[in-house]
């Protein structure tokens, strides 16, 4: 890695680190209900519209059932705003309505905080559609992420109270005291660096040049003509107007990136100038998306009443996320060695002149790129600056398995910590076994209750993206969507199903995935890799919640120095990353393989 690439690392965690300290002491207020009184007064109101009380605990199966009632009707409501958006306001484009399909995968794709696009949103869905479906749910599956993490915490931290909160209270209070007000801030400072914000029709501008362009020529009939050979005839044509697509951006791009949702108000996602125009507003996003994650560890320390447990797991996330941008950056730096200067021995030797700056914006270059696109992938933020497609095999890996780990590196809003956790839990009961004491965590007892539905926690993603893989792999229809033959085709189809099941959304561009196989396969896949782990985190939780906290004693394994983050970081990868490594061996790590040994 280059001067300027450490540069902007250490940059960018330091002010990670100022931003999260303070953010933290709030979350861990929020998540002790120890709110002001007049925020207690103004969500009075919404209480008791909802029939429930701040002080009206649940057990985990309550909370459960409220988190997946609440989630579900987000799904009909996402769907229904699709279907019917030709006959609703806000649609100065004439917007139709989406396909039955595509509606179905885009209303799970956002309930579950995948954020999965398969469509191009500027010329598919109305501003009412982005501002009250896909931007309100942008906010409701980040506070659902956090409030399961809210539960875990006080599972770990109760004292035989057998309740973890109440659902209700949560959701209403992290989207109202601090998913809101993030996102207005941000979005306020994006807007002064140049995203749009309004809702305006779609502009046509006169181009400084006069474009010319190729298309298929049409018969008198309306369809194709053919040469002999029964490739399209086509026809010269020119333009010196362009179509520029407006609206509501910068609150939809804020809440995108602190709720670490992903998607984009336009195709191109934040590569897009509307999206993300400058290196200020790029370094704002990429603070956004580890903002929440970082400050929530620092929470949980809080909440246990041992800030150096935070510490550990923060630790463990950041050593993981640096060695992954200390793998990417050389990778993308170095290019494609078949693309050396001309005349020099490719073994030696300079290799691609300027690195690999293929499907990557200039304005931000290789270094902003590499650091955006692991940032995106640890966290469950499908927001990306550059194409995943376009990396170097090696490049394009790295953010594969930062995904493949289960996103616990930070992580999402919520769903980092709660996955951490879980590798904790998992890592004191190996180190138990070891040296032949019952494993402890933060005073709790962990048995083969625990241990059970942490084994289903962390092993429903692998089974989600293995069999769903081969089953696009062996069905016609989800070969039929692959761009590029070989290691890379496969390739997009891993990632594609990693991306779904562990809730990222991001994905390999060359893979056609707007199809109904697609649609259908990636949105069951979103669901299950969401909620089937969600419901066995609330149990531990309340398993957790409903036994005694033991005190420290002499034998009493430490769970907060630098044995402990080494533990967890290797139970993080064994466990994690290990299920995968076939599935890599036949992409990614085959391709680049085959790239330097000149194929």
């Amino acid at each position: 890695m280059s001067t300027t690439s450490w540069g902007l690392l250490i940059l960018y965690l330091g002010l990670l680190l100022a931003a999260a300290w303070p953010l933290g002491i709030w979350l861990a207020r929020v998540c002790a209900g120890q709110v002001p009184g007049w925020m207690q007064r103004v969500e009075a109101p919404l209480y008791r519209l909802a029939g429930t009380s701040p002080n009206q605990s649940m057990n985990w199966y309550e909370y459960a059932l409220a988190l997946l009632a609440f989630n579900a009707l987000g799904v009909f409501a996402v769907y229904a705003l699709q279907r019917l958006q030709v006959w609703l306001p806000f649609n100065p484009a004439g917007m139709a309505a989406v396909s039955p399909d595509s509606s179905f995968n885009t209303a799970i794709s956002f309930v579950t905080n995948t954020n999965w696009q398969g469509y191009s949103g500027e010329s598919t869905m109305s501003y009412l559609t982005q501002m009250l479906a896909l931007a309100v749910q942008n906010f409701l599956s980040a506070a659902t992420g956090i409030a399961v993490a809210f539960a875990l915490i006080r599972g770990l931290a109760a004292r035989a109270t057998g309740v973890i909160g109440n659902f209700w209270v949560d959701v209403t209070r992290i989207t109202a005291w601090l998913l809101l007000p993030l996102s207005l801030v941000l979005a306020v400072l994006l807007v002064g660096q140049g995203v749009i914000q309004n809702l305006d029709a779609y502009k046509d501008v006169t181009t400084l040049e006069v474009n010319l362009y190729q298309q298929p020529k049409n018969g008198v009939d309306g369809q194709p003509l053919k040469d002999a050979k029964g490739n399209p005839v086509m026809e010269d044509l020119k333009t010196a107007t362009q179509t520029l697509a407006m609206g509501p951006v910068a609150s939809q791009e804020a809440i995108k990136m602190i709720g670490t949702n992903g998607g984009g108000f336009f195709n191109a996602n934040s590569a897009h100038p509307y999206e993300n125009p400058t290196a200020l507003s790029n370094l704002l996003e990429m603070l956004a998306i580890f903002l929440i994650p970082a400050a929530l560890c620092l929470a949980f320390g809080r909440e246990v009443g041992d800030l150096r447990q935070g510490w550990a797991v923060l630790a463990a996330m950041t050593l993981m996320f640096v060695v992954a941008v200390v793998v990417i950056t050389p990778a993308e730096q170095a290019g494609n060695p078949l693309l050396g200067v001309l005349g020099v021995d490719q073994a030696a030797g300079p290799l691609q002149s300027g690195g690999n700056m293929e499907g990557k914006e200039v304005r931000h270059g290789i270094n902003a790129s590499s650091l955006f696109a692991v940032i995106t992938t640890a966290a469950s933020c499908g927001a990306v600056n550059a194409m995943h497609d376009s990396f170097t095999p090696l490049g394009g890996m790295v953010p594969m398995v930062m995904i493949q780990l289960g996103e616990v590196v930070f992580g999402g809003t919520g769903s980092g910590l709660y996955g951490m956790l879980i590798f904790a839990i998992l890592a004191v009961f190996i180190a138990g076994l070891m040296i032949g004491r019952t494993p402890e965590y933060l005073g709790k007892k962990i048995e083969s209750h625990e241990i059970k539905l942490s084994s289903i926690v962390i092993l429903v993603t692998p089974i989600l993206v293995l069999v769903g893989s081969a089953i696009a792999v062996l069905a016609a229809d989800g070969r039929s969507g692959i761009a590029n033959p070989g290691a890379h085709g496969f390739s997009e189809i891993l990632y594609a199903l990693s991306s779904a099941a562990n809730n990222n959304g991001s994905a390999f561009a060359g893979l056609s995935a707007n199809t109904a196989f697609y649609n259908w396969l990636l949105a069951l896949v979103m669901w299950f890799g969401r909620f089937a782990v969600i419901v066995p985190v609330l149990a531990i939780a309340g398993a957790l919640a409903a036994k005694k906290r033991l005190p420290v004693t002499a034998g009493t394994m430490p769970t907060h120095g630098p044995l402990f983050v080494t533990l967890l970081i290797g139970t993080v990868l064994l466990v994690g990353l290990l299920n995968y490594v076939p599935a890599l061996a036949l992409g990614p790590v085959v391709e680049h393989l085959m790239l330097w040994s000149g194929h």
